[in-house]
């Protein structure tokens, strides 16, 4: 909003210092300082809230050290996080810009499944939440908003660099680099030299007839996506800072990719398609890591508050939808590299139980106990420690996501 209330008094009044809410850099850096302000200072009086309602955590006995002292502490603190994240968002981000739209779409959509799971636990009692099977109809349709719009919406393009002999000819005369815009369901390999994929080369083989039949691969893969990072992220939320901390370090790594994917010059010397108004998608980027650190600082250890599955939910759709709208999905393993160990080691343990019990009658285990940071709990690693080196393996993955940009 302020972004038009400035421009307008920029045009029409030429207001000293207005034009620079123009810079996709400062209106991110507001974002930045918005959002640590509203997490720190709404953050507070929400906890307050929260504990004068008894809105605390019910423990399951785990045998875990520290688990019983956890007992009690506020839930629902996802909510911190999800102002901190839109109102940042409505200030200082272009509202009609379709990866803006999507993007507030996908926060209050899953931050109101967590929300609805996480009110029946403590409400009404039900330690199971809500049903599993709604949480997946939630995020299908999620999906399918999702994907939808980004192989539809007129506005979601791509420009991708000419060949090389035109475009010497074309950089000699001062020309672009870039061809025009164009509609397309490519997106980017990491560490290959050639380092597109399309979508529809699983369609290919059926010629024209196969080009709906792309939207559905397209949409399918979407879905799959947002549903496998956003459980990936509700695993993560086990210990003190876990999962706020390693969502903060991803969304550093997206809002760089997102920047240099913006940015005509950026991508010419990168050498990586160019997306069309998706550098608005920084200004969203920054106001979800100023809302994880923000959360950070009454979610670290000992926690005043958890963040429930309103935000885990919730932050792990946003990182995963951030990925696919700058179209580096497949660097998704790498840049949310904890979430996946964390639902691989979950996936791997219930298997291999299941396995073990009917083929000798007795089921046995993979890890001391998943997912993967309890593990770590059972082997008497404290869990300050556990968190600190996860977000280090965290720093790294999102260090060696950025450099794909060069390693191919």
């Amino acid at each position: 909003m302020l972004y038009y209330l400035f421009d307008f008094l920029d045009q029409t009044y030429d207001l000293p210092g207005a034009g620079v809410f123009r810079y996709i850099t400062f209106r991110a850096a507001m974002a930045v300082i918005t959002s640590l302000l509203i997490g720190m200072v709404f953050g507070k009086r929400l906890i307050d809230r929260l504990q004068r309602l008894q809105v605390g955590e019910t423990v399951r006995d785990l045998g875990l050290d520290g688990q019983s002292q956890k007992a009690g502490t506020p839930t629902m603190g996802g909510l911190i996080i999800l102002l901190s994240i839109i109102v940042p968002t409505l200030l200082w981000a272009k509202l009609d810009n379709i990866y803006i739209i999507l993007m507030l779409i996908t926060t209050v959509w899953m931050g109101a499944i967590g929300f609805l799971d996480d009110y029946i636990k403590v409400f009404k009692k039900d330690k199971k939440g809500l049903r599993g099977i709604f949480k997946v109809i939630g995020q299908i349709g999620l999906g399918l908003i999702v994907g939808s719009t980004l192989y539809f919406h007129p506005a979601v393009t791509v420009k991708q660099q000419l060949p090389q002999a035109e475009l010497q000819a074309w950089e000699a005369a001062g020309g672009p680099s870039f061809g025009n815009a164009e509609k397309s369901t490519k997106t980017t390999l990491p560490f290959l030299k050639n380092n597109e994929f399309d979508y529809a080369v699983f369609t290919d083989w059926m010629g024209d007839a196969g080009k709906p039949f792309t939207a559905v691969v397209y949409v399918l893969a979407v879905i799959f996506i947002i549903t496998a990072v956003s459980n990936g992220a509700n695993l993560t939320d086990g210990l003190d800072g876990l999962a706020t901390g390693t969502s903060a370090i991803a969304g550093t790594a997206l809002l760089v990719l997102a920047y240099v994917s913006g940015s005509i010059v950026f991508s010419s010397y990168l050498n990586i398609m160019y997306i069309p108004d998706s550098g608005e998608l920084v200004i969203f980027s920054a106001a979800f890591v100023g809302a994880a650190i923000g959360f950070l600082w009454y979610n670290s250890f000992p926690a005043q508050v958890f963040m429930g599955d309103t935000g885990s939910l919730a932050i792990g759709a946003i990182i995963a939808v951030l990925a696919l709208a700058v179209r580096k999905e497949f660097l998704l393993p790498i840049i949310s590299g904890i979430f996946l160990a964390e639902n691989l080691s979950v996936i791997m343990q219930v298997s291999y139980f299941k396995y073990t019990k009917k083929k000798y009658g007795e089921g046995r285990r993979i890890f001391l106990m998943s997912p993967l940071h309890h593990h770590y709990q059972k082997k008497g690693y404290p869990e300050t420690k556990i968190v600190t080196r996860f977000w280090i393996v965290g720093i790294m993955l999102a260090v060696l996501a950025i450099a794909t940009l060069k390693l191919r």
